[in-house]
């Protein structure tokens, strides 16, 4: 180790590090991978970069055989060549990540390498596809880097250097392509990762299937999540004229149009998360589209109800949901704001100090299995019902989101 290595080996393990990403050829594992390879509409290369910027890294560097014939496959990235001295004026105290070209990287796990706890001047590695290392003398690494010939043999080499550690490197959140074969099970991977912790069951095990699905074969197209948005709001809308009739035939046509719409709704943001198109306007679009979409369910059904019984209390009752759910539409859009995307849970786990019932609650009640609800009421004729729930459960609702945001608020303030 030089001096300046030792020096920094006594401090205290540092995750304020800069990141570096550090891609090399893959050797003969890998070697028939292409950068160009398209996974989901994206090349395995394109897809690493963009993977590694959401992560954070602030320099993504190519080893000169792993650049790409092609390089428009990285317009618009920050990704660089690495010089063949390795010389990039990289920060004084680096996180250096090097990862083979041929494996496919989650964002999440690409920040676990770059935020974990790990000893300075220590090589964590899983000897093969990624190793991770902190250093105050990174242009020995990418020396080092730019003058291999494989992952495998890099990690080999700086074994001999820098004495071992365990770490963050895992198989889990990442996926290996050992030949173009493999590109249907990465695909199939990636999918799933797709799903979020908070789906509802029937969203789980029925929606996200279908739309997982349509999303595989959209991904490779042209059509962008907002196009997805738009369809799914003109669909949804489609369906709300049908339940001014009380017939059970042409509720159930409505109620299977807003089922149609639930799907699609879904294949938007997984196209926005596959494909890096996350936007904050996409995200407004998806939620308020979604309640125009429900306001119309409500005003729709009170409007029928109210012409087959010749009476006008309906119409109060669809007043109540629609104002219910325009108000809490406005609480859940104030209270996330400041957010990038108001997809997830609306008050996640590291925003209150501890665990209680009132946020799980709340994380329940806004999925969107409740349209299963409808479908079954409709096929009886009976989406009136619907509408009497929503009319008492749709202000409740609103009730708890402003008791768990006047805690939270309360909680902050004790914990400033």
């Amino acid at each position: 180790m030089t001096e300046s290595q030792l020096q920094h080996a006594s401090r205290p393990p540092s995750v304020s590090a800069a990141g570096v990403l550090v891609i090399l050829p893959p050797g003969s594992a890998g070697g028939d991978v292409a950068p160009g390879t398209r996974i989901a509409g994206l090349p395995l290369l394109r897809r690493t970069v963009l993977a590694a910027t959401r992560a954070g890294f602030r320099q993504i560097l190519l080893h000169p055989a792993a650049v790409p014939a092609d390089r428009s496959l990285l317009a618009g990235t920050i990704a660089a060549t690495l010089a063949p001295d390795g010389r990039v004026s990289p920060p004084p105290l680096s996180r250096i990540v090097l990862l083979a070209a041929h494996v496919l990287p989650q964002a999440k796990w690409l920040r676990t390498l770059l935020d974990a706890p790990i000893e300075a001047e220590r090589l964590c590695t899983d000897g093969s596809v990624a190793a991770v290392i902190e250093t105050a003398d990174p242009d020995l690494i990418l020396a080092e880097a730019a003058g291999s010939h494989g992952a495998p043999a890099l990690f080999a080499s700086l074994g001999e250097s820098f004495p071992a550690a365990g770490g963050p490197v895992t198989e889990e959140g990442r996926f290996i392509l050992t030949a173009p074969q493999s590109v249907p099970r990465a695909e199939t991977w990636l999918l799933r990762s797709l799903v979020k912790e908070a789906e509802g069951f029937m969203s789980r095990h029925v929606e996200r299937r279908i739309s997982l699905a349509l999303t595989r074969r959209l991904a490779p197209t042209r059509i962008t999540p907002n196009a997805m948005t738009l369809v799914s709001l003109a669909i949804g809308l489609l369906g709300a004229p049908f339940f001014l009739s009380a017939t059970a035939a042409y509720q159930l046509t409505g109620a299977l149009l807003l089922l149609i719409h639930s799907i699609l709704d879904g294949c938007d943001g997984e196209l926005a998360r596959l494909k890096f198109q996350e936007s904050r306007w996409g995200s407004l679009l998806d939620f308020w589209g979604d309640n125009v979409v429900y306001v119309a369910l409500t005003a729709c059904i009170a409007v029928g109800w109210s012409l087959a019984i010749q009476a006008a209390w309906p119409l109060l009752l669809g007043g109540v949901a629609v104002a219910s759910a325009l108000l809490t539409a406005g609480f859940v859009y104030r209270h996330t704001r400041e957010e990038t995307t108001i997809a997830g849970p609306l008050f996640p786990d590291g925003r209150r100090k501890r665990a209680d019932w009132l946020p799980r609650m709340a994380d329940m009640l806004v999925r969107r299995d409740f349209i299963y609800l409808v479908v079954l009421l409709s096929a009886a004729g009976k989406a009136k019902w619907f509408l009497a729930l929503a009319a008492v459960g749709t202000p409740l609702f609103l009730c708890v989101l402003v008791l768990i945001a006047r805690t939270e608020a309360r909680r902050l303030e004790r914990h400033a």
